[in-house]
């Protein structure tokens, strides 16, 4: 099963992908994250996102689906692909269509995490991360247990807060995501794919929605 979560910053994709991951054994194909791995990696596509990198400049459509086709054809999403970043627009959208045709594959659902803006600038000038585990917090509504400590896997003094995750820098990343992402909603509706959970429930409670849509 290939699906793509869609929302804004902070809406809780990452929180959700990680739990089907963990629970499906999916994989979640961010971008942020496959540029860094292939940074790392020494391949053919490393060399040329660490050129691109160096030089400051921005990374394409065209590489960042080399990067998926690579996980796709190395079996990596053998059990699904969980996109999280990606697309971002129309033309990427088109792209990662055409992408899994050539494939065999088929996009299965598209999920909108739908939220209140103003209670997602609340949470997200909350919140912060474990540096070891990725584990999400927030100051008033999902505190760890001990200030120092990460409930999940016990490390210590972990605690990390994106530099952008304040009330100005969110409203302006909100800007973007409805300038450039938003008209995927009407896209992946028109194609019969789209499927609306909560954003702003409880994480337990917005899981159970998305297993109902991803089960049928």
């Amino acid at each position: 099963m290939n699906i793509i979560l869609l929302g804004p910053p902070g809406a809780g994709k990452g929180t959700q992908a990680r739990r089907l991951v963990e629970e499906r054994g999916m994989v979640q194909l961010s971008t942020g994250d496959m540029l860094r791995e292939a940074q790392a990696s020494g391949s053919e596509m490393g060399k040329v996102v660490a050129d691109v990198m160096a030089r400051g400049a921005l990374v394409t459509d065209e590489i960042v689906i080399g990067l998926i086709r690579e996980q796709l054809e190395n079996g990596a999403a053998a059990k699904g692909a969980i996109f999280d970043g990606f697309p971002r627009t129309l033309a990427q959208a088109d792209a990662l269509g055409e992408l899994l045709a050539k494939e065999g594959l088929q996009l299965d659902g598209v999920i909108e995490m739908r939220v209140d803006d103003e209670a997602l600038v609340d949470r997200v000038s909350g919140r912060f991360t474990c540096g070891a585990c990725g584990e999400v917090y927030h100051d008033t509504t999902n505190p760890p247990a001990k200030p120092d400590t990460c409930d999940k896997c016990g490390a210590v003094d972990s605690f990390k807060r994106r530099p952008d995750d304040n009330a100005e820098s969110m409203r302006t990343r909100l800007l973007a995501y409805y300038r450039d992402t938003s008209p995927l909603i009407g896209y992946y509706w028109a194609k019969g794919k789209l499927t609306r959970v909560d954003g702003m429930a409880a994480p337990d409670a917005v899981a159970a929605e998305l297993k109902g849509a991803l089960d049928g």
